[in-house]
């Protein structure tokens, strides 16, 4: 794992551009997840690189996990909420996407689940987290900790991290 906090954020910044960019290229696809805030920032991640951020490109694989209702509802109340991200990496993952997990407290059971079951199932991890990474550290190939512990504040700086990602992988596959 590489985790990446504090003076050495940036860093992860471009690990996250080479992990995204280099499976996109390779033919693979992005599955985001999260709850609540972090939930529609997955949504807001795809949208970005399934539509456009600043350049007209062709439209790149992400799916955000959090966007079925449906699946979301019905797989919660079946057979409980923590496994909502972990069913759908066992039915739409395949070794060599990536699987990216959003928390702020980085101790949301069900995106631990799913980035465990995305390890499992040969796929590259990320996290996105606030300080410490919480208990996604351990199931990540790349964590990015925010260093900071209030939750509108690692929000905010969450934004930012994943509009750079986005941008940075669009000009890299644009340049292409």
């Amino acid at each position: 794992m590489l985790a990446v906090c504090d003076s050495s954020y940036p860093d992860g910044i471009d690990r996250a551009v080479d992990l995204i960019a280099t499976a996109f290229q390779r033919g693979n696809k992005l599955l985001v997840f999260g709850n609540g805030g972090s939930a529609a920032d997955a949504q807001h991640i795809c949208a970005e690189l399934v539509g456009r951020f600043r350049l007209n490109r062709r439209g790149l694989p992400a799916i955000a996990l959090t966007s079925n209702d449906a699946i979301l509802t019905s797989w919660g109340n079946d057979c409980g909420f923590d496994g909502i991200f972990a069913r759908q990496i066992e039915a739409f993952g395949k070794p060599g996407d990536v699987a990216w997990g959003i928390s702020t407290s980085g101790n949301s059971p069900n995106v631990v689940a799913g980035l465990m079951k995305a390890r499992e199932a040969g796929l590259e991890t990320m996290g996105l987290t606030g300080a410490g990474g919480g208990n996604i550290a351990a199931c990540c190939d790349l964590l990015m900790a925010v260093p900071l512990r209030e939750t509108s504040d690692i929000q905010e700086v969450h934004l930012v991290t994943y509009h750079a990602i986005c941008r940075l992988v669009e000009e890299r596959l644009a340049a292409q």
